[in-house]
């Protein structure tokens, strides 16, 4: 799921989402195969046609392999035979941009697949989209179906959650390096492409083409919106991924890949595992007043400290996986409301409460006793207090 940085169609890529990619089957691959040229980092291509305009000759990046296409092969295929996960095929796209459709790949064109970006196992990926695949392309083969994703590459590098143990506690438990210096002494905020100094080497097993995701510590000790002097922990989160590309005995240079925030010196970085992209799944059942399960939860902070969320921003719950929640299950956000009830002449005046309908949000991480989640709709502003409930 990673996004290039250097090119801009990379980065619209990004934002795409899986579509069907079936690979195109008018044509057959008999007689078409890569072969080893003297040199040990290319590949020749036969000539083969196809709607693309393919490298005849292809220069291997460490690590990664040739695949070429066969009748049947399509990206999502591809993706969960070689990155261990369907969801990861915008990795294989992204090697090989001279694809302007993932819906098409044709028998004998020439695929370059990054081994070292293979995505965690099968069971890592959320029981709600495990057994999911992309809806069948259209009939029209320049249609470039995209369903809405709920999370992907975009939100986990913007991604809180809460370390109950302190940020320092948790990032040593990690094994976290530190961003030491940055290659321009003059710049305080670095950016995508920019290069960086880390205290980890050779020697800590740090490898060229190693990726490793960028945290910052936001709010210290923060505090429960309604369970009084409740402390819930320190605020991590995810600004950014880098990969390493050069190393010394102890130390590391990196370019950063990709950022939406900035990342500064004194940032940490710890081992950067793909994330899966989840499929929205819009929950119906959102009749008024809002059903309250027993384990719901309640919102306990709001990325950035935003006094209100909406659609696409980060909360965080206090429940989490001590309670059942898991990632891709979509939660109900409701708002208590009391209103009264008598004559108006009563001392105290009696009063009713109901709940209403707010928005969705996918729980997109899960830790023991809380959980991070994306606002998946909202039809009024979230706030710290408001409910989520299974």
């Amino acid at each position: 799921m990673h996004q290039p940085t250097r090119l801009p169609a990379g980065r619209m890529r990004s934002l795409l989402v899986a579509p069907g990619l079936l690979a195109a089957l008018a044509l057959t691959g008999s007689g078409l195969c890569a072969q080893e040229p003297a040199s040990p980092d290319a590949v020749k291509v036969e000539s083969h046609k196809s709607k693309w305009d393919y490298p005849k000759e292809l220069k291997l990046p460490e690590g990664s392999k040739t695949h070429v296409v066969q009748k049947g092969d399509t990206l999502w295929d591809l993706a969960s035979t070689y990155l261990g996960n369907p969801y990861a095929w915008p990795q294989i796209w992204e090697l090989n941009q001279w694809i302007k459709d993932p819906h098409w790949i044709y028998p004998g064109d020439p695929l370059i697949i990054d081994l070292a970006r293979a995505t965690a196992t099968a069971g890592s990926v959320p029981d709600a989209v495990t057994n999911l695949q992309p809806d069948q392309r259209r009939a029209d083969p320049s249609a470039v179906r995209r369903p809405e994703l709920g999370y992907s590459f975009q939100d986990f590098i913007q991604l809180p959650f809460i370390a109950p143990e302190g940020a320092e506690a948790h990032l040593k438990g990690l094994g976290a390096f530190t961003i030491t210096s940055n290659k321009r002494e003059d710049r305080a905020y670095l950016g995508e492409g920019e290069s960086i100094y880390l205290n980890g080497g050779t020697d800590q097993g740090v490898k060229v083409g190693d990726r490793f995701v960028v945290l910052k510590t936001r709010t210290r000790q923060l505090m429960h919106p309604v369970i009084a002097k409740k402390k819930l922990g320190d605020v991590i989160q995810q600004v950014g991924v880098v990969r390493v590309i050069n190393t010394q005995s102890k130390g590391a240079i990196a370019v950063i890949e990709r950022s939406l925030d900035a990342v500064e010196i004194g940032d940490h970085l710890v081992r950067f595992v793909e994330p899966t992209n989840i499929p929205t799944q819009m929950r119906t059942d959102t009749t008024e007043p809002v059903k309250i399960s027993a384990n719901a939860g309640v919102v306990v902070y709001s990325r950035d400290a935003r006094l209100h969320s909406s659609s696409g921003d980060m909360i965080i719950i206090d429940r989490g996986a001590n309670d059942g929640l898991k990632v891709g299950e979509v939660l109900l956000v409701a708002r208590t409301r009391s209103f009264p009830v008598g004559t108006g002449k009563e001392k105290v005046p009696p009063t009713e409460s109901t709940t209403y309908y707010l928005g969705q949000a996918l729980v997109v991480r899960t830790d023991a006793q809380t959980a991070t989640c994306r606002v998946l709709r909202a039809v009024e502003e979230i706030r710290d207090g408001d409910t989520a409930t299974p």
